[in-house]
């Protein structure tokens, strides 16, 4: 039995999924909103990275 943990940002990425989730958008977008969220929010520069980084590396059988 696998035991799913609830965290902080969980309710985030509820929230985005109620209010947006029927959405398609680009990979473009995406990256722009990503942009404007650190311009805005520069002490999360380095979790985006990562985050961007983990996206843009997903489906890379190397990395596993």
């Amino acid at each position: 039995m696998t035991e799913e943990r609830m965290y902080f940002t969980d309710r985030g990425i509820e929230e985005l999924t109620e209010r947006r989730g029927d959405e398609q958008v680009s990979m473009e977008w995406l990256a722009e909103r990503l942009r404007d969220f650190v311009d805005q929010n520069p002490e999360f520069e380095t979790p985006i990275e990562r985050f961007a980084t983990y996206l843009a590396r997903l489906d890379d059988e190397d990395d596993e």
